[in-house]
């Protein structure tokens, strides 16, 4: 059996943390490593426990998520993935975040499950979550950059990362085999400059690449 999945939660709401350090550590193949109150605690933190995956709250008193998940995204060698936690689906922190290199994000009125298979997705390198939602912001806060030069078959898979495909689906869609998609896709972020899908979708969007309605 392999280990446990590693988790930290960050958020400044003690019942918050209490609540998904609850959530969490009812699933077996998870564990809650540490939490914090906020992102100023977070170094420690991750020197303290070494998590795969952080739960970060995105607005917090001192040091909010955006600014914590890009420090540690620049300052850590091999960063944890980062989930961040928020209220609002078209929140202008957890946009800036997801661009910054955040893996995705969850709402505060996820259910349980969705909160763990969530967590289980990003840990797994999946990064994409809530496709819609990303491109709903990436729409109204998104600043336009140059499409990269893809091949038609990169597009094509970029295409279908953007409506929430993992490379089972794709391969399915396109009739290829795992490990072709699994390069089709490294390329892809390798030409984008992006660190995981999420990035890469948003890339797509801000760029004109994937248009608002034509999937996901």
């Amino acid at each position: 059996m392999s280990a446990p999945i590693r988790v930290a939660v960050v958020d400044d709401e003690e019942l918050v943390r209490i609540g998904l350090a609850a959530i969490i550590s009812a699933a077996p193949d998870l564990t809650v490593v540490g939490e914090a109150g906020d992102g100023a605690e977070v170094p420690p933190l991750l020197s303290r426990t070494r998590p795969d995956v952080i739960l970060m709250d995105v607005r917090m008193p001192r040091i909010d998520g955006l600014q914590a998940t890009r420090h540690l995204l620049e300052t850590r060698p091999d960063p944890p993935r980062v989930l961040m936690i928020t209220t609002l689906e078209h929140d202008e922190y957890v946009y800036a975040a997801l661009r910054a290199g955040a893996s995705g994000f969850l709402l505060k009125r996820s259910r349980p499950a969705q909160v763990l298979e969530a967590i289980r997705v990003v840990a797994a390198g999946e990064s994409l979550l809530f496709p819609a939602a990303i491109r709903r912001m990436a729409a109204a806060y998104g600043r336009t950059t140059p499409p990269a030069r893809l091949t038609a078959r990169e597009g094509e898979v970029l295409r279908l990362m953007a409506e929430g495909l993992s490379n089972g689906e794709i391969a399915g869609r396109l009739v290829l085999g795992a490990e072709t998609v699994k390069t089709h896709v490294g390329n892809v972020l390798a030409k984008l400059g992006a660190r995981d899908r999420t990035q890469a979708v948003i890339a797509a969007y801000e760029s004109g690449f994937v248009v608002p309605g034509s999937g996901g």
